[in-house]
C-alpha cells in the first residue's frame, strides 16, 4: 500500500487516497484507489463536492487504478468501469493541459464536465487532448455527475456492493418484501440491444442514515474486539455502542441494525437476502467476482442483480465454504462443494455451494442452489410431470423389493433429486447407508422421519481432507448391517467394488447410485470400459432410469432393464418417449417378457399378480399426484396394504 500526501489545493477536502493492490479477484494485477474520507467534513463525497473530486482526480493523474472506493463513517461507495474512467480521464486532461491552459486544468479537477464542455468547442491541442485522453467522449455519455459518477454502496461491514439506482429503460414488472427487511424488484428491460429481465435489491440498509452507519461499524469492532459469540452477540454488540451514544436519536433502528450485523459477521451476508426471496432457487457468484454482478435463477429464468461481492467480499465466502466443507480450496485443490445453513437463526434453510478457483478459474467463482424444504417423492415427481404414475409405480416396487438401479443423465438432469426421492419408497424398517462426497440426499429428513439411515462422508481424487476414499467407504458399508445402499454417484474405483458386492450378494438389499450417461447403452459402455466393470458383474443391474432436462423440464425419456443372457448383457426398454413426447410402456411389461418384474415377482404370487399389483400402485401414485398429497408422512398415511405384502408393509 502506499499513502499519498494530501494535495495543498484541497480546500475543505479532508480525504486521504492511497492505492491497494488487491489479490485473488480473478483479475490480474487489481488495483484500487482507496479513499478514506473519515475526515472529511463532505463524506468524501464526489458527485456533489468538487474539492473532493479534485482529490481523486488528483491520484488517478499519477496512477491508473481498476477501481475506486470511498469509505467514511462505516460507509462504502464503489466507482468502476465509465465512472472511473471519466476520473482517469480528467487525471490525464489536466495533467497534459496544464501547461495550455491553467485555469481549464484546474477546472478538470474539480469540474471534469464542463472542462470536458469547454475544451470540445476549442480548436488546437486543448480541443484535441480532450479527445485523446478519453475526456470529451467519457463527458459526452453522462447528463451530470449523478449519472457520470454512479456508484455501487454498502455498508463497509457488508463486503457486497449495490447499485441503488434502477436500471434506465426498465419497466416495473413486480415488488416483493423479503423476510430479511429488504425489497427486490424485477425489472423488464425495454430496449432492443439489451432485453430481459434484472433483479434489482433494495436491502434494508439502505434505509440508514450516516449516523445509524456509523453504529453499525462501531457494532461490528466491538463484537469483533469482545469475542462475544452467540446468535445474541451481534444484538447486545449494537445495544452497547447505541447506549453509549448520548446523543443519538431515539428513533434508531435497533432491530434492523442488529440484524443487518448478524447478517453479515455471523451469517452469509447478501446471499440471506437473496435466498430470503422463496422464488429464487439459485445464485452465481462468477470470476472475476469483484468486478461481475452477480446472477439469479428466479421461477426458473436467469437474471443479472445490482448486486457485486467486494474483494473482502469473495475471500470472505471463499473461507465460509472451506470451513463449511472441512476441505482445502486452493491452487492444489480448485475445487470445494460444501452446504451452508442460510437465514435467521429461526428460520434456517440449507443450500449447497460449488466452488472453484484457480487454475480451473480466473478466481474464485461459486453456484449456490437453494436445497427444496419439501421432500421430493414419486408423487411429486408424478405431480410435476417428471415421471408417469406407471413408470413411477416399477420405480417404487423395484426399490421396495432390493432391486439395483442406476438414475442416469448429464449434469443438472435431476439424478440426485430423484434418487432422494426413490429413497422414500424404502420400506420403513430398511436400514440405509448413503455414501456421499457433498451430502445433497435427504438424509436427515429420512431419519427425522424415524428411517435407520447412516451416512459415509468420502473424498475425491486429491483432497487432503483426511476423509476416506468412496471405494474404501463402500467396503466399510457392507460391514455396517444388512440393508439398502446408496452411492451418490458412480464415477470411479468403487464402481469395480459395488458390482463386485452385488455379484457375489454381499449387497444385500437395494441398491442405487446415479451415473453421468446419456442412456443405459451409454451407461454400460462407461461401466465396462472406462470403470473396469466386467460385463457379467454389470448384468447385476436391474434397471437404468434415464433422466434429461428437456424443454417440458427436467424429466425422465426412459426406463431400461439389464438382462443377463450367455454372451454378456442386452438392454430392452421397458418406458420411451412416444412421438407425443409422453413417457409410455413399451409393451414389454404387459407381454410378460420383463426380466425385472420376473425378479420383482415374490414366491407368494405370479408374473400375472405382480403385473395387477403394479396396476394397484400406478393408480394409487396417481391419485395422489392429483389430490396434490405428496409429503412422505401423508402418503405413509394414505397408503393401502400391498395385495403382495403379508406383513402389511406399506408401499
Amino acid at each position: 500500500m502506499s499513502l499519498l500526501p494530501r494535495s495543498a489545493d484541497e480546500g475543505a477536502c479532508g480525504c486521504r487516497p492511497s492505492f491497494v493492490e488487491v489479490g485473488a479477484t480473478g483479475t490480474e494485477d487489481r488495483v484500487e484507489l482507496r479513499i478514506d474520507a473519515d475526515d472529511c467534513a463532505s463524506d468524501g463525497d464526489l458527485v456533489d463536492e468538487p474539492a473532493c473530486r479534485a482529490t481523486t482526480i488528483d491520484a488517478l493523474a499519477d496512477r491508473d487504478a481498476d477501481a475506486v472506493r470511498v469509505r467514511s463513517a462505516g460507509y462504502e461507495r464503489w466507482y468502476t468501469d465509465e465512472a472511473v474512467g471519466l476520473l482517469h480521464a480528467a487525471g490525464r486532461f489536466a495533467a497534459l493541459v496544464e501547461h495550455h491552459d491553467a485555469e481549464l486544468a484546474a477546472t478538470a479537477r474539480t469540474d471534469p464536465l464542463a472542462a470536458a464542455h469547454e475544451a470540445t468547442g476549442r480548436t488546437g491541442p486543448v480541443g484535441r487532448l480532450a479527445a485523446e485522453t478519453g475526456l470529451a467522449s467519457g463527458a459526452g455519455r453522462a447528463d451530470g455527475y449523478d449519472a457520470a459518477l454512479r456508484s455501487h454502496d454498502g455498508p463497509t461491514i457488508a463486503r457486497a456492493k449495490v447499485d441503488h439506482r434502477p436500471p434506465a429503460d426498465a419497466r416495473l414488472r413486480d415488488t416483493t418484501a423479503l423476510s430479511t427487511g429488504g425489497t427486490v424488484r424485477r425489472y423488464a428491460l425495454e430496449a432492443d440491444a439489451d432485453p430481459g429481465a434484472r433483479y434489482h435489491l433494495t436491502p434494508v440498509s439502505a434505509s440508514f442514515d450516516a449516523r445509524a452507519f456509523e453504529l453499525l461499524d462501531e457494532a461490528a469492532t466491538w463484537l469483533a474486539e469482545s469475542g462475544e459469540t452467540g446468535n445474541l452477540a451481534p444484538a447486545r454488540a449494537v445495544r452497547r455502542v447505541a447506549d453509549a451514544d448520548a446523543g443519538r436519536d431515539a428513533d434508531v433502528p435497533l432491530a434492523d441494525l442488529s440484524a443487518t450485523l448478524r447478517k453479515h459477521t455471523r451469517g452469509n451476508g447478501v446471499l440471506a437476502d437473496l435466498f430470503a426471496d422463496e422464488r429464487v432457487s439459485d445464485a452465481y457468484v462468477t470470476a472475476p467476482a469483484a468486478e461481475t454482478p452477480i446472477r439469479v435463477v428466479v421461477d426458473g429464468e436467469t437474471m443479472p442483480t445490482n448486486v457485486r461481492l467486494t474483494p473482502e467480499g469473495v475471500g470472505a465466502l471463499a473461507s465460509r465454504v472451506r470451513r463449511a466443507s472441512g476441505r482445502a480450496f486452493s491452487r492444489s485443490t480448485p475445487q470445494v462443494d460444501a452446504t451452508l445453513s442460510i437465514g435467521p437463526p429461526e428460520d434456517r434453510e440449507q443450500v449447497r455451494v460449488a466452488g472453484v478457483t484457480r487454475p480451473l478459474s480466473p478466481g474464485p467463482a461459486f453456484a449456490v442452489r437453494r436445497h427444496d424444504s419439501e421432500p421430493w417423492t414419486l408423487p411429486r415427481l408424478v405431480a410435476t410431470g417428471s415421471l408417469s404414475a406407471r413408470a413411477a409405480a416399477l420405480l417404487s416396487l423395484a426399490v421396495e423389493r432390493g432391486s439395483t438401479g442406476l438414475v442416469a443423465g448429464a449434469r443438472g438432469a435431476g439424478k440426485t433429486t430423484t434418487l432422494g426421492a426413490l429413497l422414500w419408497a424404502l420400506p420403513r424398517r430398511t436400514r440405509t447407508v448413503l455414501i456421499e462426497d457433498t451430502p445433497e440426499l435427504p438424509a436427515a429428513a429420512l431419519r427425522a422421519a424415524g428411517r435407520d439411515v447412516q451416512s459415509l462422508r468420502v473424498a475425491r481424487g486429491d483432497d487432503d481432507s483426511g476423509e476416506t476414499s468412496p471405494a474404501s467407504a463402500l467396503r466399510t458399508a457392507l460391514r455396517l448391517g444388512e440393508g439398502a445402499l446408496i452411492v451418490g454417484e458412480v464415477r470411479g474405483e468403487e464402481a469395480g467394488t459395488l458390482y463386485e458386492a452385488m455379484r457375489v450378494g454381499a449387497a444385500s438389499g437395494t441398491v442405487l447410485g446415479t451415473v453421468h450417461g446419456d442412456g443405459a447403452e451409454a451407461v454400460r459402455t462407461r461401466m465396462t470400459e472406462d470403470l473396469d466393470v466386467g460385463e457379467s458383474a454389470f448384468a447385476a443391474t436391474g434397471f437404468v432410469l434415464t433422466l434429461a432436462d428437456t424443454e417440458r423440464g427436467r424429466r425422465a425419456v426412459a426406463i431400461e432393464e439389464v438382462e443377463s443372457v450367455a454372451d454378456g448383457t442386452e438392454l430392452h426398454p421397458l418406458f420411451e418417449l412416444d412421438d407425443d413426447g409422453d413417457l409410455e410402456p413399451t409393451g414389454r411389461l404387459d407381454r410378460g417378457e420383463s426380466s425385472l418384474l420376473t425378479t420383482l415377482t415374490t414366491p407368494a404370487e405370479d408374473y400375472g399378480g405382480t403385473l395387477a399389483a403394479l396396476a394397484d400402485r400406478a393408480d394409487h401414485l396417481g391419485s395422489l399426484a392429483s389430490d396434490g398429497v405428496t409429503r412422505p408422512a401423508a402418503i405413509r398415511a394414505e397408503r393401502p396394504t400391498d395385495r403382495a405384502d403379508p406383513a402389511g408393509e406399506p408401499w
